[in-house]
């Protein structure tokens, strides 16, 4: 069985990070969409926000291989609690490669069965990144363009209540 695991911290999930999920799943039995919990400066959402938001997406896709998972620790543990013998990555870019390439060479130091995949951005969404989305947003942006449909009530709702609250100033 091939299980593979795609990580990241998706806050927001973008029509970036559908777009790669949409390249994976043919190709696997079971994907695992693994939000990370990190400290993360100006975060959007909350765990459970976060996973609701890419719940709706899965579900509005019918990718019935498709868990999404909020992960605590090392993403090779994880990996391996699954049984996960792939990790899943977008590349946008020269930098996203270099990045990937080390993190692949630390990954398979520490596990040599798990390998990662990467996947090419579509070229439309080369530019996305959820650092990116985030500051937009919080300076008052539209950034609905960039967010699947079933992403965008979440963050409606929570711009209209950091707004309510003063926390965003556009």
């Amino acid at each position: 069985m091939r299980i593979a695991v795609y990580p990241g911290i998706f806050d927001p999930f973008t029509i970036g990070h559908l777009d790669i999920l949409k390249q994976a799943v043919p190709l696997f039995d079971e994907v695992y969409v693994a939000v990370l919990r990190e400290n993360i400066p100006n975060a959007l959402f909350g765990t459970e926000e976060t996973l609701e938001m890419i719940r709706s997406c899965v579900r509005s896709n019918a990718f019935s291989c498709v868990q999404v998972k909020s992960v605590e620790g090392m993403l090779i543990d994880f990996c391996r609690e699954v049984n996960a013998g792939y990790i899943i990555r977008g590349l946008r870019n020269v930098s996203d490669f270099e990045h990937e390439q080390q993190t692949n060479a630390v990954n398979r130091r520490l596990d040599g069965r798990i390998r990662t995949v990467c996947f090419l951005s579509d070229p439309l969404h080369a530019f996305l990144s959820s650092s990116a989305m985030r500051e937009l947003c919080l300076r008052g942006a539209d950034i609905e363009d960039y967010l699947p449909a079933c992403a965008r009530e979440i963050l409606h709702r929570r711009v209209d209540g950091r707004n309510a609250a003063g926390g965003i100033q556009g």
